[in-house]
């Protein structure tokens, strides 16, 4: 059984009311401990996985039922809930959803062209039938007859326009599209963008009865909202991201309410000013990128975040860098921390963190 009551889902909700108000007067720390006995044997349904995704023959109150034992296997510490990753299907299912070939592997997934064809001739348009679709639709109604408003279902990983749209065209060629046919990425921008919306009101339709909204990167929001992304604009430059990507950036932004931007890599710094400026973006999560990412001195890009207004989402290791963190930024008050998983034996340290910062009862 998940443990986790009533009255700790009203403290964690007043918790992010006063954050984002600018009023809790510390970071956001979410914290779950792996490891305490769910009370009852594991279902025989394997996980839900990038591997596993595609498996339909799993009926979804069995997937629902295989999430409720993990959950049910965790303790709920600081800032964190019952929350349910549904980025399993990938980055940027919205592809699935307009007929692209899914391709599940072990860590991701990735979406390709069933057939290629010219630019000229690739149109998207709305399928009700679609197989994809429908499994997240499914999952999403197991998950309300089995929990109804006591756990927190997220968004589902719908994608960035221009990385959708590279799942039928390659990435390679749509670069060259950029120059040689502006005219025809702009129209498929804008069919992708009209259907991504339809995506995420659906859905959001089926989530209302849940007492918060969240997305794939475990923010808590009261409306329901979405972590904005573009990968592909790491491969391109400024004058290139203003023509093809901030404009659809804003336009999905008003059309959620606010919405935070997945900052992946240095490589999208360039473009981090241009972002800043976007109103209906309330803060930007900063993935600092691969190796050893952490022991960079990333003090500049946090300052310049928070000192503009914006909120930071960071994944990082609380007891090595939370303080260094909230020695740069403007207010405490700026900063999430992602959700994340300890062991057992790391409880302690982890809790006397917590403490620290008043972000135990």
């Amino acid at each position: 059984m998940i443990q986790f009551n009533d009255k700790q889902w009203d403290r964690v909700i007043a918790n992010y009311k006063k954050w984002w108000k600018g009023e809790l007067n510390r970071p956001i720390l979410p914290m779950v401990i792996h490891g305490r006995d769910p009370g009852r044997p594991m279902p025989p349904a394997p996980a839900l996985s990038f591997a596993t995704c595609g498996d339909f023959d799993i009926p979804a109150k069995d997937v629902i039922d295989r999430i409720d034992w993990g959950l049910s296997s965790l303790e709920y510490y600081g800032d964190s809930y019952p929350w349910v990753n549904m980025y399993h299907f990938g980055a940027g299912v919205t592809a699935a959803f307009l007929g692209a070939k899914v391709n599940p592997t072990k860590n991701t997934v990735w979406f390709s062209s069933e057939k290629k064809v010219p630019i000229e001739e690739l149109h998207f348009e709305y399928d009700e039938g679609n197989i994809w679709l429908r499994r997240i639709k499914d999952i999403y109604k197991a998950g309300k007859e089995k929990w109804g408003d006591s756990v927190c279902m997220s968004m589902t990983d719908l994608g960035g326009t221009l990385d959708i749209l590279a799942s039928f065209t390659d990435t390679e060629d749509l670069l060259f599209h950029l120059i040689d046919n502006p005219k025809e990425v702009r129209r498929l921008c804008t069919e992708i963008n009209e259907l991504w919306i339809r995506y995420y009101k659906e859905f959001n339709d089926l989530l209302g009865h849940q007492r918060v909204f969240s997305d794939w990167a475990t923010m808590l929001w009261e409306k329901p909202t979405y972590m904005t992304q573009c990968d592909f604009c790491y491969m391109i430059g400024n004058e290139m991201f203003k023509d093809f990507v901030k404009d659809d950036l804003a336009y999905i932004s008003a059309a959620v309410g606010e919405t935070f931007y997945h900052l992946d890599g240095p490589g999208q710094l360039i473009h981090l000013d241009d972002i800043l400026k976007i109103d209906e973006i309330k803060g930007i999560q900063w993935i600092p990128g691969a190796g050893d990412p952490e022991a960079r001195d990333w003090s500049d890009i946090y300052r310049k975040i928070s000192y503009s207004g914006k909120k930071i989402m960071a994944q990082f290791d609380m007891n090595k860098y939370l303080d260094k963190i909230i020695a740069v930024i403007n207010k405490p008050d700026d900063l999430v921390k992602m959700m994340f998983s300890y062991p057992a034996e790391e409880k302690e340290a982890a809790l006397k963190k917590l403490a620290a910062y008043g972000a135990l009862d």
